[in-house]
């Protein structure tokens, strides 16, 4: 695996803006002058779209390509490939994802496997399987595609910019790092659950390492990483990481629901949540990343519930 370089990044652009338009910004009183940028209002409800939009130009001609996720990453997928002619895109999830994620998997254009009783399960299935293997974050053009997130903010705001994002596998925060090392005047911050610590453990080791992973309603940033991962050399040195609970990510939902009407998933309020805990200190303009908003309606209401 290697680092996207300027051409993946140029063609990751040219892949995501021929097919969506930029998410809106929103200015919001989490800071003065602050801006959320709605990731959430992507049409499979979560930014990693791009990801699978950029992976899917970057086949070879007739190359298939295969992935293994019950979640964001498939739907992102599955929706490129609707819109790449001829695609040939198999998605493996185990036995035991959620029948309502595989319903939406399988409205897509994709061959549906389902394979063993966990997620690393299905990952060593799919990888075994003929095609390219698109993981969620350790991939060239997926990183490449999630960077286009910073070209957006290009023409939508200017310098100096902190943008804080979620980091589960580390893809959006590593294409954002990217983007800002060609801006020069941008800070980012990583938030990962304080319950999975898998990006700033491999980045303090100097390599992937195994950490144990509790429970944790963001599911989107739960779990560890693939041997020989990209993403933690992209952040060192140039990301800021820090962490949020359960409850602080709970808090994140109620109050984007209270000040702005606004729903998202445990991983997409994360970055709110650390700026609301007062573990981002701003460098220019504040941006925070509301990554995605694929959440359980029992789970959402009882979230708003709590205290």
């Amino acid at each position: 695996m290697r680092v996207p370089d300027r051409h993946d990044l140029d063609a990751a652009w040219r892949a995501v803006s021929a097919v969506l338009p930029p998410t809106p910004v929103v200015e919001t009183a989490l800071a003065p002058g602050a801006l959320l940028k709605l990731e959430t209002f992507q049409p499979t409800g979560s930014f990693k779209v791009r990801g699978g939009l950029a992976a899917l130009a970057a086949l070879a001609d007739g190359e298939p390509a295969v992935t293994a996720s019950a979640g964001n990453h498939a739907l992102g997928v599955g929706y490129a490939a609707a819109r790449a002619s001829g695609a040939r895109v198999t998605v493996v999830v185990s036995t035991r994802a959620s029948p309502a994620k595989v319903e939406r998997i399988r409205a897509f254009p994709v061959r549906l496997v389902e394979h063993g009783t966990t997620y690393e399960d299905a990952e060593a299935h799919a990888m075994g399987l003929p095609g390219r293997y698109v993981s969620p974050y350790n991939d060239p053009a997926v990183i490449a595609g999630q960077a286009t997130i910073g070209r957006e903010l290009d023409a939508q705001t200017g310098g100096p910019l902190t943008v804080v994002a979620p980091v589960g596998g580390g893809g959006l925060a590593a294409g954002l790092a990217l983007w800002a090392r060609g801006r020069g005047d941008v800070k980012v911050v990583g938030v990962e659950s304080a319950e999975s610590r898998a990006v700033s453990a491999a980045v303090a080791a100097g390599r992937t390492t195994r950490v144990e992973v509790g429970d944790t309603m963001a599911d989107g940033l739960s779990g560890n990483l693939e041997p020989g991962s990209v993403t933690p050399g992209v952040l060192a040195g140039t990301a800021q990481l820090t962490t949020v609970t359960d409850a602080e990510i709970r808090a994140a939902l109620r109050w984007l629901f209270r000040e702005h009407g606004l729903a998202a998933e445990g991983a997409g309020a994360a970055a709110v949540a650390a700026v609301l805990a007062g573990r981002v200190e701003a460098e220019g303009r504040l941006v925070v990343v509301l990554s995605g908003r694929n959440i359980t309606v029992p789970a959402y209401t009882r979230a708003l519930s709590e205290d």
